[in-house]
C-alpha cells in the first residue's frame, strides 16, 4: 500500500471514529428535542405548491444536526485532518458547514420518504410502531439517514474543506493532482 492510500485509509478511520461520536451526540440531541416538543410527525406549516409540510422531525433533525456538526467539525479539525494550526476556526467553519448543510438536506429528503407513511421506502409501522426508543421510526430514520450521507461528507471535507480551503488552493479539490501534490510537500 503506497504512503498516499495509508494516509487516505488512517483518514477515513479516524473520520469514522469522529463519525461515531458524532451519531450518539446526533442521536442524544434528537432524542433530546422529541422529548420536549411536540409530537414529531406534527405538520408545522404547509409547503407551497405541494402537498407536503414542514413536520416536527425536519426540525428536531436539523437541530441534532447542527449540534453533532459542530462536534464533528472541532474533532476533525484537530485530529482527522489535523488542519488547526493551518487555518482559522471561521474559516473553515463556514465550508464544513456547507458540506453538512448540503447532506442534511439530502437527509431530510430521505428522512421524509422514511417517514411518509405513503413512500415506498417508508419503515413499517408494524415492525416500528414508535412504543418504545427501539422501535421509533424517527430513530431508526435518522441512523439510516447518516449511514448514507456519510460518505459524500467524508469526500467533500477531505478534498474542500480541510485541503483546499485551507490552503488557498482550489487544485487540492481535484483528486487527479493528488498524486503530485502530495510529492511537492
Amino acid at each position: 500500500m503506497s504512503e498516499r492510500q495509508r494516509r487516505n485509509v488512517g483518514q477515513l478511520a479516524r473520520f469514522g471514529v469522529v463519525g461515531t461520536s458524532g451519531v450518539l451526540v446526533n442521536m442524544a440531541t434528537l432524542i433530546a428535542v422529541r422529548k420536549l416538543g411536540p409530537h414529531f410527525e406534527e405538520a408545522i406549516v404547509g409547503i407551497p405548491l405541494t402537498e407536503f409540510n414542514l413536520r416536527w422531525y425536519h426540525v428536531y433533525s436539523t437541530i441534532a444536526f447542527l449540534i453533532a456538526n459542530l462536534s464533528n467539525f472541532q474533532l476533525n479539525r484537530t485530529w482527522t485532518f489535523k488542519s488547526a494550526a493551518h487555518a482559522g476556526w471561521w474559516r473553515e467553519y463556514w465550508p464544513f458547514l456547507a458540506v453538512g448543510m448540503m447532506g442534511q438536506l439530502i437527509g431530510l429528503g430521505l428522512l421524509t420518504l422514511l417517514l411518509h407513511p405513503h413512500s415506498v421506502i417508508s419503515l413499517p409501522t408494524s415492525i416500528f410502531d414508535d412504543t418504545t426508543g427501539f422501535r421509533s421510526r424517527l430513530y431508526w430514520a435518522q441512523l439510516i439517514v447518516i449511514v448514507l450521507v456519510t460518505p459524500l461528507s467524508f469526500v467533500l471535507n477531505k478534498l474542500w474543506t480541510f485541503a483546499a480551503v485551507r490552503t488557498h488552493r482550489l487544485d487540492l479539490a481535484d483528486p487527479t493532482r493528488e498524486e503530485s501534490l502530495l510529492s511537492d510537500d
